[in-house]
């Protein structure tokens, strides 16, 4: 199997770094890819040759976007592959400042990318462990869609609950004992958006950042709203933040259940909604696992040795 490059510029940032995303796809299907320059030749049992074929075009696709992918580019498109899952570019979405491609790297992301995208759900959940990218995917689409002037406002709310330093001993007024624990959320915007033009919007009023206990009250309209960390959130205040929707407004809510700051025997108000809101309609949740980690590796083997832990208790 033969695969032609028009750009023969692009081969090596798909090759990586001494061939190691060729070598990836080579282990992954137990197949020969040979790199002549123009593009690729791929030598193996017909349907892993297909696979590699289908992975190979993933990363074409990519690169050709403006992203160099990287070894969990590679180990993303392979999982696809080796699931018969196909994606393309309208699976994702494209990032202003960065401009490339943002594309799902799971099965589960792909689902939860959808969701973000479609407009059946209004009330989105995604619910899963650390590090599967629930919160840079949202915080990454809201902004697209505030860079693009679709929506009017991206406001982002935590529950002020502390694992173990209180807000109130923290030095400065409430913005700067805040923004700490809002680090993942000013990455994934700056990445998004660059830091000027986050300072700016946030200077304007178009990014609010803030903890939940500041939406009681409000209508939040043609705005896209992301709840972050909401296994933090009691059964009242999730009541409260979801009916601050307004006209022309989305709501992402994001957290891991099995990880709630909440004094012991206080319900989390995330499992509580998911719960009495499964099958309502507009609502709708993407649930990750252990297995859609996209950090280190090793980050992956952690959660499910926690997982494992907490059954055998």
């Amino acid at each position: 199997m033969r695969i032609a490059l028009d750009d023969t510029g692009l081969a090596a940032d798909i090759c990586g770094v001494n061939s190691e995303n060729l070598i990836l796809i080579e282990q992954a299907f137990d197949v020969l890819i040979d790199a002549p320059g123009d593009g690729f030749v791929v030598q193996g049992p017909a349907e892993a040759v297909g696979r590699a074929e289908h992975v190979l075009k993933t990363l074409i696709a990519e690169t050709i976007s403006g992203a160099a992918p990287g070894a969990q580019s590679v180990r993303a498109a392979i999982m696809f592959a080796k699931k018969g899952t196909k994606t393309n570019a309208k699976d994702g979405f494209h990032v202003p400042r960065a401009r490339r491609l943002i594309s799902p790297r799971t099965p589960a992301q792909k689902i939860y990318l959808d969701l973000l995208k479609g407009g059946d759900a209004d009330l989105v959940f995604g619910v899963g462990p650390a590090g599967t990218g629930k919160t840079f995917l949202a915080v990454c689409y809201g902004a697209s869609l505030l860079a693009e002037r679709k929506i009017d406002k991206l406001i982002i709310a935590r529950p002020a609950v502390e694992a173990g330093e209180r807000l109130g001993f923290l030095p400065g007024d409430l913005e700067e004992k805040i923004d700490p624990y809002m680090l993942p959320v000013w990455d994934a915007l700056n990445e998004a958006l660059g830091r000027e033009t986050v300072i700016k919007r946030r200077a304007e009023g178009r990014i609010e950042v803030a903890p939940l206990a500041f939406m009681r009250g409000r209508t939040l309209s043609h705005a896209f709203v992301i709840l972050d960390e909401a296994q933090n959130a009691t059964i009242g205040q999730m009541q409260m933040v979801l009916t601050r929707l307004g006209e022309g407004s989305r709501m992402i809510v994001t957290g891991d259940p099995s990880q709630s700051d909440l004094p012991a025997g206080q319900p989390s108000g995330l499992a509580h909604a998911l719960h009495i809101l499964d099958g309502v309609k507009g609502c709708a949740a993407a649930r990750f696992t252990q297995k859609d980690v996209v950090r280190h590796p090793l980050v992956a083997r952690i959660v499910a040795a926690y997982e494992a832990a907490a059954r055998d208790q």
